[in-house]
């Protein structure tokens, strides 16, 4: 079989896929949640709300803050008891709403979900305005749920001068360890279908290409048959290579196309969703449901009960590593997302959150970094990342403040992927000093921006 990729750069970790194949378990709904507002990227979500309300499952807890903004929702029934801060998992304090179910709260939702009918028909979806669909998306507070948590209607609503020819679905998950997405294409393959239909209208395209690396057969075959009854939706295998589920990858692997430097994903003529996303779309069209839950793949090599979780937005991350076993005792690190371009993090007493795609909990002997070595200026970094960048050179630049060169040399187009720090056979932290460089060049770009304007 000839499986399509990117040319450019791209390595191949172990895959470690623990949790390959193991169905989803649902967890318990709370009777009590803590909703942070900043869940997205763009402007936080603002609280219209006051300690004291009520609020019922799938209510508006707080609005979207800007056009690049998505509102949040309850997924109880209760009484908000707290309007404050608290500690994300990286030990930053954020503004959050806690709400407490009582038992005629949290009986009332149990027998609302079991009894939870359809809003409207696929057929009827479908016979709506474009605007129509991405507005309901919008108020569902729809967000990329592959890591970036972009907010899905910004996407369906390009700029002016833009259009979009294909609509293509993220379903590769190249990150080691996680497997939430593989879950899903196995549980819900019809509905993710409908959903890249949903998503096909919105967009006003006609046709869309679901891609899936080839070390997921069943998912290719399952949604490979059934995509048949769907005309215009094509599933594409590709080559098994990190990091493929970046959006100019995944762009240049299905169509050929590259995304200029600077540019968004649309100049190419491509929107590109993640698969989760578009079952989130279809829950929203068609049985009215907003984002108020997400599939967790919690895993490690030492966990007693790793598996992919359904877990509702704002259930305590502790409680959730608790249901998987619990955290090792040779756990040196634990990581929100895969171990590419996930973040170790300082708190498990924290609620969980629309970006979290996974929590890893890695053993001392896969958490400790090698001792730093001199560059022995191999190149490696060069040939492995797939933006063309010459990382080490950036690294340096960065490492030593000097902010225009490394402006110059591309800094903003790092996507972070990591295959520069993982491939260094000096174990220098190049991405580390990267990430900074990206940081500091943005700073100053933006001030740059507005002193012209």
């Amino acid at each position: 079989m000839n499986l399509h990729t990117f040319k450019k750069g791209g390595i191949h970790p172990p895959e470690f896929k623990i949790t390959a194949r193991r169905e989803i378990k649902e967890v318990a709904l709370p009777r009590e949640v803590v909703i942070t507002l900043a869940q997205h990227i763009g402007a936080p979500a603002v609280c219209a709300m006051a300690k004291g309300d009520r609020v019922c499952r799938g209510q508006e807890v707080a609005q979207a803050g800007g056009f690049v903004s998505a509102p949040v929702h309850s997924p109880i029934t209760g009484t908000i008891t707290a309007i404050g801060q608290s500690r994300n998992a990286y030990g930053q304090l954020v503004a959050t709403v806690t709400i407490a179910a009582d038992d005629a709260d949290h009986d009332a939702d149990l027998k609302a979900i079991a009894g939870a009918t359809p809003v409207r028909t696929p057929e009827q979806a479908m016979a709506m305005e474009p605007k129509e669909i991405t507005y309901i998306v919008a108020q569902a507070g729809i967000v990329g749920l592959g890591g970036a948590t972009f907010p899905t209607k910004v996407k369906l609503s390009p700029p002016p001068g833009s259009k979009a020819d294909i609509v293509i679905i993220n379903a590769v998950e190249c990150e080691p360890f996680l497997t939430n997405d593989h879950a899903l294409m196995l549980a819900h393959p019809d509905e993710i279908l409908e959903g890249v239909k949903l998503l096909m209208h919105a967009a006003g395209v006609e046709r869309a290409v679901i891609g899936i690396e080839a070390n997921k057969p069943d998912a290719i075959a399952l949604l490979g048959e059934k995509a048949k009854n769907f005309s215009g939706i094509e599933v594409m295998p590709l080559k098994v290579k990190y990091p493929q589920g970046g959006e100019k990858q995944l762009i240049k692997a299905v169509t050929g196309r590259e995304v200029p430097s600077g540019a968004l994903p649309i100049a190419t003529g491509a929107i590109v969703q993640n698969v989760a996303t578009a079952y989130a779309v279809y829950e929203a069209v068609i049985w009215g449901k907003p984002l108020m839950e997400r599939i967790i793949t919690v895993t490690g090599p030492s966990l007693s009960n790793p598996g992919n979780y359904l877990v509702p937005i704002g259930y305590p991350l502790a409680k959730l590593v608790e249901l998987a076993g619990g955290v090792p005792a040779d756990t040196g690190k634990i990581l929100l997302g895969g171990p590419m371009m996930g973040r170790a993090i300082t708190n498990i007493d924290t609620p969980t959150i629309k970006g979290i795609s996974g929590v890893l909990m890695l053993p001392q002997s896969m958490s400790e970094r090698a001792q730093a070595e001199p560059c022995i200026r191999c190149a490696a970094c060069v040939g492995v990342c797939p933006m063309g960048l010459q990382p080490y050179l950036i690294s340096t630049h960065s490492r030593l403040g000097n902010w225009d060169d490394a402006e110059k040399l591309g800094v903003m187009n790092c996507i972070e992927c990591g295959c520069c720090s993982y491939t260094c056979p000096s174990s220098r932290p190049i991405l580390d000093y990267i990430r900074l460089g990206k940081m500091t060049v943005g700073g100053i770009i933006r001030a740059r921006q507005q002193k012209q304007s």
